[in-house]
């Protein structure tokens, strides 16, 4: 029997039932056959970040008495692809801590005690990585609405506030319930929502924000959420205006691709928090032959920005890497682009 060679191979011959999430831009559903296809060397990660495949393994293996979740960091080479050695090693460790080969992985069930010590593997684990907090509560959400669980306690009050159903101190609002809430989100919910949006205290949209931006949206609640941030923009409120443009980044209609190209089109609103927002959370707007060489634009002229860090995270994205290339090689010879490509040959070569 050939030995195990990646993950994919692993949860496959170990008869776990495992459910994969994208943890990196977003957190969303991760196809068992894209770890696959990853893991052989036959694509580059559809949604790097910070040049890793940030990844959420929940699953549930032998005598587990529930799920077991995984947070884990594959290292990208420079062109989106898998670099093995941490994989690798990762993999020899699970597999001396089990004291098992492929043959008896694959033919004897694991006891209790050999998947509490899978579970425990996280601990000084060089692939390993906490999420932030509403990624936490994002990936809890979908995992337990995908597997027909009860949400969490926290669920019930957030829909009677956000309903308008009751006065409850929103400061009592846990997160947990706030991205239950979202992932239930359906299309009379979210008008609801949309009327309420423009009511809701300060900290409670943004915390909305933030787990709305990883999932599509309705179209009224998309334009509550630009109506909110074009406000914030008047008052003077970037926080506010950077929430409602991240929360609309997952959703590639006309309308978000309008108003991003309107703060992009605007040097004075596009400072370097709406650069990060859009570049970070609605990389599925760039995908547009005049937004994408306009955010290089604004990003290479504003001095405050990480250009090269930014420009190398975006051309990891399969789908925009050929753009950003073609932009950073048309770009013309007095170009704010060209300067600060110049910029960093200058200082490559000193």
């Amino acid at each position: 029997m050939q030995p195990i060679q990646t993950l994919d191979e692993f949860f496959t011959r170990s008869g776990a039932d495992v459910s994969l999430y994208h943890m990196g831009r977003r957190v969303t559903d991760c196809p068992r056959e894209t770890l696959r296809a990853f893991e052989n060397g036959e694509i580059a990660w559809p949604e790097p970040w910070q040049q890793q495949a940030r990844l959420g393994v929940v699953f549930r293996m032998g005598d587990m008495p529930e799920p077991a979740i995984w947070f884990l960091a594959l290292p990208l080479d420079e062109q989106g692809k898998l670099s093995p050695a941490q994989r690798d090693g990762f993999i020899n460790r699970l597999l001396e801590t089990l004291g098992r080969n492929a043959a008896q992985l694959e033919n004897k069930p694991l006891g209790q005690a050999e998947t509490a010590d899978v579970d425990h593997l996280m601990k000084d684990n060089p692939l390993a990585f906490s999420p932030d907090i509403t990624f936490q509560a994002m990936l809890n959400a979908q995992a337990t609405y995908a597997l027909e669980l009860a949400a969490s306690q926290h669920l019930e009050p957030v829909e009677a506030y956000l309903s308008g159903q009751q006065t409850i101190d929103w400061q009592a609002l846990g997160l947990q319930g706030i991205a239950d809430y979202v992932v239930r989100l359906d299309l009379p919910t979210s008008e609801a929502l949309a009327l309420r949006l423009p009511q809701l205290p300060t900290s409670v949209a943004h915390s909305l924000c933030y787990c709305l931006e990883h999932r599509p949206l309705a179209e009224p609640l998309v334009s509550a959420l630009r109506a909110r941030g074009e406000q914030a923009a008047i008052d003077g409120d970037v926080e506010t205006l950077c929430a409602c443009v991240r929360a609309v980044g997952c959703t590639p209609s006309a309308d978000v691709g309008q108003w991003y190209s309107s703060l992009l089109n605007d040097p004075v609103a596009c400072g370097p928090d709406i650069i990060a927002a859009i570049a970070g959370r609605g990389w599925l707007l760039l995908e547009d032959a005049e937004r994408l060489p306009l955010l290089l634009q604004r990003l290479a002229e504003d001095k405050r920005t990480n250009f090269n860090a930014v420009v190398r995270d975006l051309a990891l994205i399969p789908r925009l890497r050929l753009l950003v290339m073609l932009t950073l090689r048309d770009a013309p010879p007095d170009s704010a682009i060209q300067l600060r490509l110049s910029a960093l040959i200058n200082q490559a070569r000193s």
